[in-house]
């Protein structure tokens, strides 16, 4: 049986099934991984990537597994201190990259291959980095789910020779999700995230301070009670996405005129509530439109 922390609080147990369900997917995971002898890990602290980290760690050793986060623009400062956090508390090394996106014109100029050219940079110095460390192998977090929208960056990894645990077990997002909370992981039901530059409408330029602004505007939110939420930055607009029952809250006396007020501060004119509520990857349905 797997330890995981007790928890009294009844709406957050699990069905004798899913824990069943969980244990199964550790065990396929496990048999997976243990023939790799070491693996390094592209960590970006989402639960995921902390998932493979954590049950790497468990099929190799702490020691045979290196989990490397990329630090760039693109990166909001608070997901990398919590990746950071995060490793330290499943005990493996850690190796924190620099990875320079915006020096790229094919990056910058925003096409829908976007991610391509990042990972791209990003698979370049992982492979590079665990070949130093005698490290054969490298592995992301890509789940099944995956498979299904437009991800040109799991071309970048497929290329690059990378594995993809999770997706190969057959794990879904719930799947990994319930697997993280039996494991008694901090980050099991941790909002998606994306990096900021999926927040810009393809086509219109990235820059360094279109980056700062989402990011302040959307820290400004999550210090407001926001959780699941995206800033998309259409130039002069920024268009909020939070969920369906979190309209009530945001658009409450008062609260609407502060956040109003803080993403004008930030050189926004127009503050808008997309009132289709939060979707991941909503900037990819101009191109499902134009096809």
């Amino acid at each position: 049986m797997l330890n995981v922390d007790d928890d009294s609080n009844t709406e957050s147990k699990m069905s004798s099934a899913s824990w069943q369900n969980a244990e199964a997917m550790l065990a396929r995971l496990i048999d997976q991984l243990i023939q790799l002898g070491k693996l390094a890990v592209a960590f970006s602290g989402g639960v995921d990537s902390t998932v493979v980290v954590a049950v790497a760690a468990r099929a190799l050793g702490t020691e045979n597994v290196l989990a490397v986060t990329a630090d760039s623009e693109t990166l909001p400062r608070s997901e990398l201190d919590e990746a950071a956090d995060l490793a330290k508390a499943l005990g493996v090394p850690h190796q924190i990259i620099e990875t320079h996106e915006l020096d790229k014109d094919e990056f910058r100029s925003n096409p829908p291959e976007r991610c391509y050219h990042c990972k791209t940079e990003l698979w370049q110095k992982v492979t590079a980095l665990a070949a130093g460390r005698d490290i054969i192998y490298v592995a992301d977090g890509v789940n099944a789910d995956d498979n299904g929208d437009f991800r040109p960056g799991i071309k970048a990894g497929d290329e690059a020779g990378v594995l993809h645990p999770l997706a190969e077990a057959g794990l879904r997002k719930t799947d990994v999700r319930n697997l993280a909370r039996v494991l008694g992981l901090p980050n099991w039901n941790k909002p998606a995230q994306a990096c900021l530059s999926s927040r810009f409408s393809y086509g219109s330029q990235i820059s360094s301070g279109g980056l700062q602004r989402v990011e302040s505007a959307e820290q400004y939110l999550r210090e407001q009670g926001f959780k699941e939420l995206r800033v998309r930055d259409h130039g002069d607009i920024a268009r909020i996405e939070v969920p369906a029952e979190s309209f009530k809250r945001l658009m409450a006396d008062g609260a609407k005129e502060k956040i109003v007020g803080e993403l004008k501060k930030l050189g926004y004119v127009y503050v808008t509530l997309d009132l289709e509520g939060f979707r991941s990857g909503s900037m990819n349905e101009t191109l499902r439109r134009s096809h």
